[in-house]
């Protein structure tokens, strides 16, 4: 049987990859922005900025990396535990197995012989059934052994990566606070617009939609930490 594309994208790793990265750095550098933003308006030092801003890049990519590693293995484990409930069904009770594979070729056009001529072929090979089940009737994507730990270290590098950007301005000591502020934020928007285009060039999405979507949502956030900085300054 010729295998369905949709299952060919499930089992394929960039999907999971591109998530990663745009989480990782999208999080790392909007959270390093808004702290950054909200201690300039509150009129800190450079040298606290600085502080701040170092401890949020460190909580935050152990954090982001921890949460990546721990929701990944949870999702493993719910397809493993899954996998086995399948098995013990096409054991126990194949003739209702039987009926959602009916049910699935149905759903994708086949009608009458046809039905029974691929069930038989499906049931011939039983590995072709538990992927066909898992992926069609539980909506399932195999995560491999490996997968935690990659995801863990895509994001805990994507969130260092994305921190960085908006304290270059002030590692580089370019002028007063509000000047590494400012240039701060042009340098954030710039990579933002990036993370979107890059989303768009390997998806089905367009750059001038993904890029000022990213961008938007990005600054928006960024300007929250701005807002409050400003507020509790004012006191």
């Amino acid at each position: 049987m010729t295998q369905p594309s949709g299952m060919a994208l499930e089992a394929h790793p960039r999907p999971t990859l591109l998530s990663d990265f745009i989480l990782g750095s999208q999080d790392g550098l909007v959270n390093v922005l808004g702290i950054l933003l909200g201690l300039a308006a509150a009129a800190a030092s450079s040298k606290l900025i600085l502080v701040g801003a170092f401890a949020a890049l460190a909580a935050e990519s152990i954090s982001m990396g921890a949460v990546a590693y721990t929701s990944t293995l949870a999702r493993r484990n719910l397809y493993l535990s899954e996998r086995k409930r399948e098995l013990e069904e096409m054991r126990v009770v194949p003739e209702m197995e039987r009926e959602e594979v009916r049910v699935i070729l149905r759903n994708w056009g086949y009608q009458g012989e046809e039905v029974e001529t691929m069930l038989k072929m499906i049931e011939a090979k039983p590995k072709a059934w538990l992927d066909l089940m898992m992926a069609f009737e539980l909506n399932l994507s195999e995560v491999s052994a490996e997968q935690p730990r990659n995801s863990a270290l895509v994001v805990l590098a994507a969130t260092i990566a994305g921190s960085f950007i908006p304290l270059l301005p002030f590692l580089a000591r370019l002028g007063s606070i509000e000047t590494n502020a400012i240039v701060s934020v042009i340098l954030s928007g710039i990579a933002l617009f990036g993370i979107g285009w890059y989303e768009a060039r390997i998806t089905l999405g367009k750059i001038w939609i993904n890029g000022p979507r990213m961008l938007l949502i990005g600054l928006g956030s960024g300007f929250a930490g701005f807002l409050v900085g400003k507020l509790l300054g004012a006191y």
